[in-house]
Formats: structure tokens, C-alpha cells, sequence
């Protein structure tokens, strides 16, 4: 079993139950995932992931488009609930993301910690970021990328934020060494666990409800 469907087997067997206005949810707080190359291909080859439509999102957030008829544009809905622009979200700050990473590819310092921060606080927002930081170090001429998510939805989150973080990832100009995520609260929500069950059986074509 590979280390994402690990952390989706540890919120089921030890997560603890809590409700929120999106609905009812098993968490675990604090938990941490570090994967290497292999991880990340072990992911990729063993899960469903809308790669086409979380590369082309990734492309909107780092033009910074916040219309979201552009998103459905580029086939992706799941923006919809957002109203028609995204407020102080993901492209507010991935937008930063492409002078960041030619910074990083120019200068290549083992001894800078070059880091893109999301979701200010205090501002009028129709949905916060939930991936709160992602920092790039140089060791010994490999990218290490740790991530900070403040909150994640392990069925439909999770899986597109990993790839995300591996695609800008290849934005930059040295081999990957590892990326790490962690998770201030990382949860599956009460409608989708008989569904996580059936995909950590083997059923790879469940599809997961999103909660807004």
C-alpha cells in the first residue's frame, strides 16, 4: 500500500470523529507525509488523478485568473460554488509562484530558504487557501519542498495538492529529492468513507463527493 493510501488507512482506523458547517468528518491532526520520486510514482500509477485538469488549474493559478468561467473553460467545475471570481484564493497567491522559481533557478542557494506564502489572514475571501505554505531548500544539488496544509480533504484534496507540489516540482531546475506535506488536520468526510473503504480494496473507480 502506498504512503497516500497509508494516511487514508490511519484516518479511518484511528481518526477521531468532529462536525463542521460542511458536514460531519474523521480527522487526524499533525500528521506528516514524506515522499521520494518512488512515492510520488507509486501515487500517480495507483490512483485516479485528473492530471490534464490540475495541470491546466495550476496554469490559472500562476496567471493568476480568478474568473472561475475560465476554470470551466479548462473543463474544471469544481470551482463552481465559488461564485464567478475567486476571492483572496489560490491564484491571489500562486501568482507569485513563477518570479519565485525563476529566483530559485537563477540563484540556486543551498543556504536561502525560498518560500511561497498563501492565505493571508484578515481579508474577505470566498475559500481560503488550504495550502498555507510551500518552501524550496537546496541540498546538495536536490530540491527538498515541505508544504503546510492548514486543512486537507484526503479523498479529493490531498491527491491534486501532491500533484500540484510535483509539477511545480518540475519547474525547477534540479533533480527532487523529496517533498513533505503537513497536515494541521487531515480528514475524510462521513459521506465518502464506505467509498474510501472500496478504493482502499481495490475498487480504483469509486468517485468522491465534494463538500462546500
Amino acid at each position: 500500500m502506498d504512503k497516500y493510501y497509508q494516511i487514508l488507512g490511519k484516518v479511518l482506523s484511528s481518526g477521531k470523529m468532529q462536525s463542521n458547517k460542511k458536514g460531519n468528518i474523521r480527522y487526524l491532526l499533525n500528521e506528516q507525509l514524506t515522499l521520494l520520486p518512488a512515492d510520488l510514482l507509486d501515487i500517480f500509477e495507483g490512483h485516479t488523478i485528473a492530471r490534464k485538469k490540475l495541470k491546466n488549474e495550476l496554469q490559472l493559478f500562476m496567471r493568476g485568473e480568478r474568473n472561475v468561467e475560465k476554470y470551466r473553460e479548462a473543463g474544471i467545475n469544481w470551482w463552481d460554488y465559488c461564485g464567478s471570481i475567486l476571492v483572496n484564493s489560490y491564484p491571489t497567491y500562486f501568482e507569485k509562484l513563477p518570479p519565485l522559481i525563476e529566483r530559485i533557478n537563477r540563484g540556486k542557494r543551498n543556504s536561502k530558504n525560498y518560500i511561497l506564502f498563501l492565505g493571508s489572514t484578515g481579508t474577505e475571501s470566498n475559500q481560503a487557501p488550504c495550502l498555507s505554505l510551500v518552501q524550496f531548500q537546496i541540498e546538495q544539488g536536490e530540491l527538498v519542498m515541505t508544504a503546510y496544509q492548514r486543512s486537507s480533504d484526503a479523498n479529493l484534496g490531498l491527491p491534486a495538492d501532491i500533484y500540484h507540489l510535483y509539477l511545480i516540482s518540475r519547474q525547477i531546475e534540479l533533480p527532487l529529492k523529496s517533498i513533505t506535506l503537513n497536515l494541521g488536520n487531515v480528514h475524510i468526510y462521513e459521506n465518502n468513507i464506505d467509498k474510501t473503504e472500496q478504493l482502499l480494496a481495490g475498487n480504483e473507480n469509486v468517485k468522491f463527493e465534494l463538500n462546500v
